[in-house]
């Protein structure tokens, strides 16, 4: 049993066989995922696909990226919606230097204020980072983001950064970059996280596992992390299967099913 706790079926990309790729991975034991969804498009889906799944649940934020396009009714939104049973956690959010479409003082402002609306529902969130560790666990240490948690989504930074985010009472979790042959660090985090703060994910369509790598990424791959990081650890894969869904569960108040 695996759950993809960062998946977005919700996508454009999954349109024509959404229903096909969820069967597709509870017929290969992922039997669980998290859908996030991240603005005004992907966020009413993201409810849509979690009411229509018994094991499947939603996440509700607003990406970095479109930060400069978030306003105070969307917040207000957002909180609505953490009140929904199958929501379980706010985000994704966090900050995006790669692209510039919304300025870093706009994303900063954003960030701040949705990590006081979870802490102010009592929710987890869910941090998304690129090129940005630094001013996010700055931002999360100021706002006492300790005080709800959650997950470092895709960690892809050196293990340096790992302990601080321990600190704050997150868990690590790894996707598809931790199988990547020219990805070091991913592996060298799986090797070192603590594995009662391990998680693990797809971030799917994007970053699918090898030997997938450059096509559309599904939740059933998630067996393929899961599988890398035994090899890592030298762990037989269901034992890593079952403290990471372990793992998820309490992170996210989940009872099995």
């Amino acid at each position: 049993m695996l759950i993809d706790t960062h998946v977005h079926v919700n996508a454009r990309q999954f349109m024509d066989d959404r229903d096909e790729v969820i069967q597709r991975a509870f017929d290969s034991g992922v039997n669980y995922m998290v859908v996030v969804g991240f603005d005004r498009e992907t966020i009413p889906l993201a409810i849509e696909i979690a009411e229509k799944y018994d094991t499947i649940y939603a996440a509700v934020g607003w990406h970095p990226v479109d930060a400069v396009d978030m306003t105070d009714e969307d917040l207000t939104w957002i909180e609505e919606l953490s009140s929904h049973p199958k929501v379980v956690a706010i985000g994704e959010m966090g900050l995006d230097y790669h692209w510039d479409k919304s300025p870093k003082d706009i994303q900063k402002e954003v960030f701040r204020k949705q990590i006081q609306l979870a802490k102010k529902v009592k929710m987890p969130i869910i941090i998304h980072n690129r090129e940005a560790t630094e001013d996010i666990i700055e931002i999360l240490q100021e706002e006492d983001a300790n005080e709800v948690g959650g997950i470092m989504h895709c960690y892809n930074d050196s293990v340096r950064y790992v302990q601080a985010c321990l600190d704050m009472n997150f868990y690590i979790s790894l996707g598809g970059p931790v199988t990547f042959k020219n990805a070091p660090l991913p592996k060298e985090v799986a090797a070192q996280v603590p594995l009662d703060r391990l998680l693990v994910e797809t971030d799917a369509p994007f970053l699918a596992p090898h030997p997938n790598r450059g096509k559309r990424n599904e939740p059933a791959y998630v067996k393929l992390v899961a599988e890398k990081i035994a090899e890592i650890r030298e762990m037989p894969i269901d034992e890593i299967s079952e403290i990471t869904t372990k793992n998820a569960f309490t992170l996210f108040g989940i009872q099995a099913k």
